[in-house]
């Protein structure tokens, strides 16, 4: 699959560059795709939730009343669930909500994002480019000379580069990441993907 080259201006270069149809035109794979959003939707838990239950609850632990003769109903302390203040019943506790992938599933989620987004034309492959000094200005000026401002791009690099990421991260559609931590979730989240060149080959390299 070829695709034009653009420079940050947003014109053509009158160059074309070759996706690897392995990672960008497969027919996407659903179920990996899912599987990988949920383990990364669930990492991002911290699981640190926790309600009391009866036991751990500070009222008395005397009756209130006997258990017969009182034309009432049969009532324990204070503490039950039953009544305000008191514990809950099978309240939450401290998990963990990790779920493991295949090292594999992973690659064919990655794969299969990217590809849909191949054939959605929704790949922008950008020159290698840097800033001299972290201006979001300077940055959103290159979104928009590309026409991706509007679409929630997420910009992928070959590696971190400090500039670009402190002139990106006042932007609140906006994202950058190195092409190494590239994840099918933000790979879906993104209407736009703005590729640098040098960060096809980091691609080839991690979802090959």
């Amino acid at each position: 699959m070829k695709v034009t080259v653009y420079n940050i201006k947003g014109e053509e270069t009158g160059r074309t560059i070759e996706l690897p149809e392995e990672i960008f035109g497969i027919e996407p794979h659903e179920h990996s795709v899912w599987l990988d959003v949920k383990r990364y939707l669930n990492a991002q838990r911290q699981g640190t939730h926790k309600s009391k239950e009866r036991s751990e609850m500070s009222g008395s632990t005397r009756k209130l009343h006997r258990q017969k003769g009182t034309g009432g109903s049969r009532k324990g302390d204070i503490n039950n669930p039953l009544y305000r203040g008191g514990g809950r019943v099978f309240g939450p506790r401290p998990r963990n909500y990790d779920i493991q992938v295949n090292a594999k599933v992973k690659r064919l989620a990655r794969r299969s994002a990217l590809s849909a987004k191949a054939q959605a034309g929704s790949i922008v492959v950008v020159e290698d480019f840097r800033l001299e000094s972290p201006k979001t200005k300077d940055f959103m000026a290159i979104l928009q000379a590309l026409n991706v401002s509007d679409k929630k791009p997420l910009t992928v690099t070959a590696a971190y580069d400090q500039m670009l990421y402190l002139s990106c991260r006042n932007l609140p559609k906006a994202d950058i990441l190195p092409a190494q931590d590239l994840n099918t979730y933000q790979i879906l989240r993104a209407g736009a993907l703005v590729v640098s060149e040098s960060a096809i080959e980091k691609i080839k390299e991690f979802c090959a």
